[in-house]
C-alpha cells in the first residue's frame, strides 16, 4: 500500500468551470487575468498501484474529458490550492470512496481532495491575496500545502473534565464563568444551574453543563419569543385606537381560554390565534399530538376514485446565521433540516418553496462591508447550496423568490418551506413506555456545529481533528433521500412511536426530547472519525440522522428494513422509568440530569414593549421614475422586487415527483412567473389532490409599520391562493419572524409585538389560523437591522383540475381587477376582501375566469406585463396611472372570456392579439421588447438565463439532405412469446432520485416493475447487490435507469458509480444476455450518462469508451437547468419510438447540470446516417431543431437530447418523461405525453 496524489485537468474544450471562475474574478474582483488552470487534486491514501490504475479513468477523470496525471509542473506559475477544513464533509472525496469500493470492495482506503488554481508568472502579490480572499472561505476551506502528502490523524479521546469549584460560585463569579466558557445562557441562567447541582450534592462534568446550555439556548427554548413582557403600550398616533383595539382582543382571548396565568409574551401571541380559532370549531382538521413534528392537518385525499383521510403536513426553516458565513452549507441544511420536521412525522415532503432576503446583489465587491461575504457571493452559492440538495434528494421547488432591502446586509434571510403528505393510516403515535428502544440511523456523527471548535487554522494543527470541527454543517443529500425511501414504506412507519429529527443540540436534543426517562449510550453512536469525547458525541449537529423510538421486539425488523435500504442504524438508547436523563461513555456515567431541571429553561427573563408611533402617510403610494408612462412602465420592471427571477428559479427542479401542476414559469415561451407552488400528493395511485403554497411579505410596508406588513403579508397569500384557482377558506398558515437582536429598549420588543397583532389580527377576522411557525431574533450587525420581517406561508388543498395559471389565454377575452380598496387607516376591508376572493372562486370554478394574477411590488402594471409575457398577447387596457403602479394588495387581476358584473370588478381592457409587439396602456403603444429587457436583463447580470452554445451546426457537415436509415417495421418486433405483462427492473444507487416516478410510469403503461436497493455500506454488501441486482437483469425484460444524482454526481462527473457497477464482470454479462433475448434499456438522465459512460450507447455493448467516444458534460451555462425542453422526434428506429412521427415535437422536461452531449463530428455523423439519434431539441413556436438557449438547454452538439442503440433496444435521454401525467404542467400548452412506456410494454405484448 502507497501514498499517492493525482492532478486532474479537464482538456481544453471542456474547461467550462474553469472560464467561469476566470470571468468571475475578473468581473467581480476588476482584474485582467488572461489564463487560469482549474485542476482536482486527490491525495489518496492505502492504494495499490494495480488500484490507482484501475480507478484513474473510472473513478477521478473519465477518457474523454480529462488528463490524470501524477504530477503537475508548477514552474513558472502562480498558484492557489485550496482545501476543506478538517471535519467538513467532502461530497467528492466520500464518492470517490464509494467507487473505489465498487472496484476493490476490500480496499481500505481514504481520499483528500482538494482544488488547484494555476495562474500565470505576471499575476502579482496584491491579485494573488485578493483572490485568495475572494476564494477561500475560512469558516469550511484552508490554503492547502502541496508540500505536503500526509493523512488526517485520529486524535485520542480527550476525557471529559469535572468542573471543580463550580457549586462554590459567587454571584460575582458567574458573569465571568459564562465569558470564560463560552456559554450562551447568561448569570442569571447559571445561577439557576449553581443551584440545581448544589441541591444535587456535586459538581457538573463539562457534559452535563453543554447540554444544558444547548437546551436553553435561544434557537431551543425560544429565549426571545418567550421573555416575559411586563409592561405593554401602544405610543400616540393615528393608529393606537386600532392596534389597542387588537391588544385588548389578544387579552380578551387570553382570559376566554383561561391563559391568565401563562406567560404573557410574544409566543403566546404567535399561538393564541390557532387556539382560539379551534376552540371555536375552526380548527377541526388539525392533527393532535405530542409529537410537535411539524404543523399537521387531515385532508381528503381522491385516489383512484377513492376518498383517502391524509396527513398534510408543512415547516418553514431559517439558517440566516450559517448562510450569511458559509452560504451553500448554510443553505443546503436549511432545506434539509426543514424536510427532516416533517419527514419525522412520517411524511414523504414532496414540495418546497424558497424565500430568500438580501442587500444590493449589484453593489461591486470592492463596497462589501468589513467583516461580511459580498452580496453577489452570499446570493449566488446559497442558492447554488439549496438547490443542490434539493435537486439530489428529489424534492421539488416550484417557487423561489428573493427579496431586496438593505436592511439585510446585517444578516441573510434564507428560508425553506416545505410540504409533506401521508395516509393517516400508516401513521402510529404513541408516547414511549419503559423498555422501549431509541435507534439512531442515517449518516455519521462529526463535530458539525459545536460552536467555537472551528473557524482559525490556528487553533488546530494541520492534520489533527483534535478540535477541529465545523461551525456550519455540510448536507449530504443522497443519505437523506434513503431515510425518504424508508419512511414512505408503510411497513416501517407503522413500527414507530415517535421519532425526531436531528438539528440544534444533536443526541442530547433529538433523542433527549423524546420522552422523560433515557439512558444513552454514547459510545455506540457512529461517527465520522475517531477522537469524539462524550461532550461532542452528545451536542454535534451533523445532519441527516434520524431518531426513532420502537418496542423492543421490532428493533431487529426495524433494523433488517434499514439495511434493506442501505441505511445505518443502531441502537443507542433505552426508555427508562428514572425521570432522568443519563448518558454513558462505556462504564462512566458522564451526564445525569432531571428531566423537570433540563424542561425548567433556566431563568425566566423580562421585558418592556411599546409599539412605535406610525407615521400618518399612504404606504401603498410609490414613486416610478420615468417622464413619460412608457419610461415608467419599463422602469417599474427593473425594480429590484420586480424584476423576473427566471435564472435564479431555473437552478431548481421543479419537476422531481412526477406531482408539479404548474411550472414556475409557463406560456409558450415560458416567460410568465407563476405565484403560487402547486403539486399533487405523492399518491401510488391516480389523484387529483393537490397542495396549493403561497407566501406574503413587503419590506416596504413592515418597516413603515410591522402591524400593517403582517396583516398585509397574509391578504398577499391568500389572494394569490385566490387567483390560481384554490379556495382561501381553509388556509392554514405558518409564520416566519425574523427581527432585529432585542435590547432593552422597548421600543425594539414593540416591533415583532406589532407584527404579531397584526397577524392575529388578520386571523381572526379571515377565521384562518397560524398553526406553527419560526422565530429568529438576532437580525443585527453593527448599526444595521434587518428589516420587521414576519412572512406568512399559506397552504391549502385544490383539485387539479381547476387550478388556473396567470398567463394570457387568448385575444379578445376581457380583463377585469377585482379591487380591494383598504380602509381609512390603510387596514385591509375583510369584508370587502371576502366578497372580492368568493367571487373569483366562483368565476374560475364556473370556467369564465381563465387566468388571474395576485396584485404585488409593481402593482397592476407588473402585473398585466409579466401576463403578457408568456404567450406574447397584447393588452389594451385604461387605468388611471398611480392605480397601475400602487401597491394594491388583495386585489386580482382576471382575464375572463365573457363579460362579468360585479360591484368591485373593474372593467380595465382586452388580450390583444400581441403582433403589433406593444402593449396598449391608456392609449400609448409600449414596446413588449423593452418591457422584457427591463424585466429580465437585470437580473440576468448576477443570474443569467440564456448561454452562448460553443458549436452551431445542426448537423454534421455532409449530412445536409441525407435521409437517415430507417428500419423496417418487422425489425422491430419482439420475437420471443408475447408477455402480457413484462417486468421493469429499476435498480436504486446511492442518489437515485427519479425511481418513484419511472415507476409510476411502468406500472400505469401496464408493467411489473422490480426495485432493489444498490447497498454499499460493506464489502459484503456490495457483493450482495451484485447478486441480488444480476438475478434481477436475469428475471426482467425492461431495464430502467432512472435519474438522479449517482453518488452525487461526484467525483467531478455524472454517472460514474453506474457506469462502474454495469462493467462489473457478473452485471455486464447479465445486460448482455438481456440484450441478446431481445430485452429493452432505458436510461433517462443520470442514467442515459451511465449508460453512454459505460458504453452500452452508442455502441449497444459495455466496455467500447475510448477518447473519442461521446460523453455528457456540463451544461453550456455552468449550472443546474430546470425547465420544459421542446424534443423533435428524429428517428422511429425502436420499439420505444413506435408510433412516433419523424417531425412530432414533444414538451419534455429537463432537470440537470450536466446533460451537454458532445460528440466528434465522424461519429456525430454515424449516428445520423445510422438514424440513432432519436430527440433533437427544437424552438417552442416554429418547431425547428435548435442550437440557440435557452430551447437548447445545455448546448448539446448537434441539438441532441436522445440517442438509440443501432438495434433499437437502448434509449437514452436528458429529459425527463415519466414526469408527466394529465393534469401536470398546466401553464404548458404542449404535446406533453410521450408513450415511451407504453410503447415498450406493447412490444412485449406484441401490439
Amino acid at each position: 500500500m502507497a501514498n499517492y496524489r493525482i492532478f486532474v485537468e479537464k482538456y481544453p474544450e471542456f474547461q467550462v468551470e474553469a472560464g467561469s471562475l476566470k470571468a468571475e474574478l475578473n468581473e467581480n474582483l476588476q482584474l485582467d487575468l488572461q489564463s487560469l488552470r482549474l485542476l482536482n487534486v486527490y491525495d489518496l491514501f492505502g492504494f495499490t498501484p494495480e488500484l490507482l490504475e484501475k480507478s484513474r479513468y473510472s473513478v477521478f477523470g473519465e477518457i474523454v474529458t480529462d488528463n490524470v496525471s501524477d504530477e503537475c509542473d508548477l514552474t513558472g506559475t502562480k498558484y492557489i490550492a485550496v482545501e476543506y477544513l478538517p471535519g467538513q464533509f467532502d461530497q467528492r472525496a466520500a464518492s470517490a470512496v464509494d467507487c473505489v469500493h465498487l472496484i476493490d470492495p476490500k480496499a481500505d482506503v481514504h481520499i483528500k481532495s482538494s482544488k488547484l488554481i494555476v495562474l500565470s508568472a505576471d499575476v502579482d502579490e496584491q491579485t494573488i491575496a485578493k483572490i485568495k480572499h475572494y476564494y477561500i472561505n475560512a469558516v469550511e476551506s484552508r490554503e492547502k500545502d502541496l508540500n505536503k502528502l500526509t493523512d488526517t490523524e485520529h486524535a485520542a479521546v480527550k476525557s471529559v473534565p469535572v468542573l471543580e469549584g463550580f457549586v462554590n460560585m459567587k454571584e460575582e463569579d458567574l458573569e465571568p464563568f459564562c465569558r470564560k466558557m463560552g456559554l450562551a445562557m447568561n448569570a442569571d441562567d447559571l445561577r439557576e444551574v449553581v443551584k440545581y447541582f448544589t441541591e444535587e450534592g456535586r459538581n457538573p462534568n463539562e457534559t452535563e453543563l453543554r447540554i444544558l446550555d444547548t437546551y436553553w439556548s435561544d434557537h431551543c427554548r425560544h429565549t426571545t419569543f418567550t421573555t416575559e413582557l411586563e409592561e405593554i403600550g401602544v405610543e400616540e398616533s393615528f393608529m393606537k385606537e386600532e392596534i389597542d383595539g387588537t391588544l385588548n382582543l389578544y387579552l380578551k382571548m387570553r382570559k376566554e381560554l383561561g391563559r391568565e396565568n401563562k406567560g404573557l409574551n410574544l409566543m403566546d401571541m404567535a399561538t393564541i390565534g390557532g387556539r382560539y380559532l379551534r376552540k371555536a370549531g375552526l380548527l377541526d382538521d388539525m392533527e393532535v399530538s405530542e409529537e410537535n413534528n411539524a404543523c399537521s392537518v387531515y385532508v381528503d385525499v381522491d385516489v383512484d376514485g377513492k376518498l383517502e383521510k391524509w396527513l398534510l403536513m408543512f415547516k418553514n426553516e431559517t439558517h440566516n446565521h450559517p448562510t450569511e458565513i458559509e452560504p451553500f452549507g448554510g443553505a443546503a441544511t436549511c432545506l434539509g433540516g426543514a424536510i427532516r420536521d416533517p419527514l419525522s412525522g412520517r411524511s414523504y415532503v414532496y414540495q418546497a418553496m424558497r424565500v430568500t432576503g438580501a442587500g444590493d446583489i449589484y453593489k461591486p465587491v470592492s463596497e462589501t462591508l468589513q467583516g461580511k461575504l459580498p452580496q453577489c457571493v452570499i446570493t449566488k452559492k446559497a442558492a447554488h447550496g439549496y438547490s443542490s440538495y434539493g435537486n439530489q434528494i428529489g424534492l421539488a421547488t416550484t417557487h423561489v423568490r428573493e427579496i431586496y432591502d438593505e436592511g439585510y446586509l446585517a444578516k441573510r434571510l434564507e428560508v425553506g418551506a416545505v410540504v409533506g403528505a401521508v395516509k393517516a393510516d400508516k401513521v402510529r403515535r404513541e408516547s414511549p413506555v419503559p423498555g422501549d428502544v431509541v435507534l439512531l440511523l442515517g449518516g455519521r456523527t462529526g463535530r458539525d456545529g459545536i460552536g467555537g471548535a472551528t473557524g482559525s487554522s490556528k487553533e488546530h494543527t494541520e492534520e489533527s481533528l483534535e478540535t477541529c470541527g465545523s461551525e456550519v454543517q455540510k448536507g449530504n443529500a443522497p443519505e437523506e433521500r434513503k431515510l425518504q425511501r424508508l419512511f414512505r414504506r408503510p411497513e416501517v412507519t407503522k413500527l414507530i412511536k415517535k421519532s425526531n429529527d436531528f438539528g440544534a443540540g444533536g443526541v442530547s436534543v433529538a433523542i433527549g426530547e423524546l420522552t422523560d426517562g433515557l439512558d444513552i449510550y454514547l459510545d455506540r453512536v457512529p461517527v465520522k472519525y475517531n477522537g469524539l469525547n462524550a461532550t461532542e458525541l452528545a451536542i454535534s449537529e451533523s445532519q441527516e440522522r434520524m431518531s426513532v423510538v420502537v418496542e423492543a421486539k421490532d428493533e431487529k425488523q426495524f433494523m433488517e428494513y434499514c439495511h434493506s435500504e442501505n441505511i445505518e442504524v443502531t441502537h443507542v438508547a433505552d426508555v427508562t422509568d428514572t425521570q432522568r436523563m443519563r448518558m454513558f461513555y462505556g462504564d462512566k456515567v458522564v451526564a445525569d440530569l432531571q428531566r423537570k431541571f433540563i424542561d425548567s429553561a433556566g431563568a425566566k427573563h423580562y421585558a418592556k414593549a411599546e409599539i412605535a408611533a406610525v407615521e400618518e402617510k399612504n404606504p401603498f403610494r410609490r414613486k416610478v421614475e420615468g417622464e413619460s408612462l412608457k419610461e415608467k412602465m419599463v422602469n417599474n420592471l427593473s425594480d429590484p422586487n420586480v424584476v423576473s427571477q427566471k435564472g435564479l428559479i431555473e437552478m431548481f427542479d421543479s419537476t422531481i415527483g412526477r406531482s408539479t401542476v404548474l411550472m414556475p414559469y409557463g406560456g409558450e415561451l415560458q416567460l410568465t412567473e407563476t405565484q403560487v407552488s402547486v403539486q399533487k400528493l405523492p399518491t401510488d395511485g391516480y389523484t387529483n389532490t393537490a397542495s396549493m403554497m403561497a407566501f406574503g411579505f413587503n419590506p416596504v410596508i413592515s418597516k413603515w409599520s410591522p402591524y400593517h406588513g403582517a396583516a398585509y403579508s397574509m391578504v398577499e397569500a391568500c389572494a394569490k391562493v385566490v387567483a390560481a384557482g384554490a379556495h382561501y377558506e381553509k388556509m392554514r398558515f405558518s409564520c416566519q419572524e425574523y427581527f432585529e437582536r432585542m435590547t432593552h429598549c422597548p421600543q425594539v420588543w414593540g416591533k415583532p409585538m406589532s407584527a404579531l397583532l397584526g397577524s392575529l389580527k388578520m386571523q381572526i377576522e379571515l377565521g384562518l389560523p397560524s398553526i406553527g411557525g419560526k422565530d429568529s431574533m438576532s437580525g443585527t450587525f453593527e448599526h444595521i437591522n434587518v428589516p420587521p420581517t414576519l412572512i406568512s406561508f399559506g397552504v391549502t388543498t385544490v383539485n387539479a383540475e381547476k387550478v388556473i395559471s396567470p398567463e394570457l389565454k387568448w385575444e379578445g377575452n376581457r380583463l377585469y381587477l377585482v379591487k380591494h380598496t383598504p380602509l381609512k387607516n390603510y387596514m385591509p376591508d375583510v369584508e370587502q376582501l371576502k366578497k372580492n376572493w368568493k367571487f373569483v372562486e366562483e368565476q374560475i370554478e364556473s370556467g369564465n375566469a381563465v387566468s388571474g394574477w395576485a396584485v404585488g411590488f409593481g402593482g397592476v402594471a407588473e402585473g398585466l406585463c409579466k401576463m403578457s409575457f408568456g404567450n406574447a398577447f397584447g393588452v389594451d387596457v385604461n387605468l388611471p396611472e398611480n392605480e397601475l403602479f400602487d401597491y394594491s394588495y388583495g386585489s386580482i387581476i382576471l382575464e375572463t372570456e365573457s363579460d362579468i358584473d360585479f360591484e368591485n370588478a373593474q372593467f380595465i381592457g382586452i388580450v390583444t392579439s400581441g403582433i403589433d409587439g406593444a402593449l396598449r396602456v391608456n392609449g400609448k403603444n409600449i414596446s413588449i421588447d423593452a418591457l422584457q429587457n427591463s424585466a429580465f436583463e437585470k437580473f440576468e447580470k448576477v443570474y443569467p438565463a440564456t448561454s452562448k452554445p460553443d458549436m452551431k451546426r445542426l448537423l454534421p457537415k455532409g449530412m445536409e439532405g441525407v435521409k437517415p436509415f430507417k428500419a423496417k417495421k418487422i425489425d422491430l418486433k419482439y420475437k420471443g412469446e408475447k408477455i402480457a405483462e413484462p417486468v421493469a427492473y429499476l435498480p436504486v444507487f446511492p442518489g437515485t432520485n427519479c425511481d418513484y416516478d419511472t415507476a409510476k410510469a411502468f406500472r400505469k403503461a401496464g408493467a411489473k416493475v422490480k426495485m432493489s436497493v444498490f447497498r454499499n455500506l460493506t464489502e459484503q454488501d456490495v457483493f450482495d447487490s451484485i447478486d441480488e441486482m444480476k438475478r434481477n437483469i436475469d428475471e426482467c425484460q425492461i431495464l430502467a435507469f432512472c435519474g438522479g444524482f449517482s453518488a452525487g454526481d461526484e467525483p467531478d462527473g455524472s454517472g460514474k458509480f453506474i457506469a462502474n457497477v454495469l462493467n462489473n464482470e457478473k452485471i455486464a454479462a447479465a445486460i448482455e444476455a438481456l440484450i441478446a433475448r431481445g430485452g429493452l434499456i432505458l436510461g433517462i438522465c443520470n442514467g442515459f450518462q451511465a449508460l453512454v459512460k459505460s458504453g452500452l450507447l452508442p455502441y449497444g455493448h459495455l466496455g467500447c469508451v475510448t477518447k473519442d467516444s461521446p460523453t455528457l458534460f456540463r451544461n453550456d451555462i455552468n449550472r443546474h437547468i430546470s425547465q420544459m425542453a421542446f424534443t423533435r422526434v428524429a428517428s422511429v428506429n425502436s420499439p420505444w419510438l413506435s408510433g412516433m412521427n419523424i417531425g412530432d415535437v414533444y414538451a419534455i422536461p429537463v432537470s440537470h447540470g450536466e446533460g451537454k452531449f458532445v460528440v466528434n463530428e465522424q461519429l456525430a455523423k454515424e449516428l445520423f446516417e445510422n438514424g440513432q439519434v432519436a430527440f433533437q431539441y427544437a424552438e417552442p413556436i416554429d418547431e425547428a431543431v435548435s442550437m440557440a438557449s435557452p430551447s437548447n438547454p445545455n448546448g448539446s452538439y448537434y441539438a441532441i437530447e436522445g440517442i438509440i442503440s443501432k438495434n433499437g433496444q437502448i434509449l437514452g435521454k436528458m429529459g425527463h418523461s415519466e414526469r408527466y401525467e394529465t393534469n401536470l404542467f398546466k401553464n404548458i400548452a404542449a404535446n406533453l405525453d410521450q408513450p415511451l412506456f407504453d410503447n415498450a410494454v406493447r412490444y412485449f405484448r406484441g401490439e
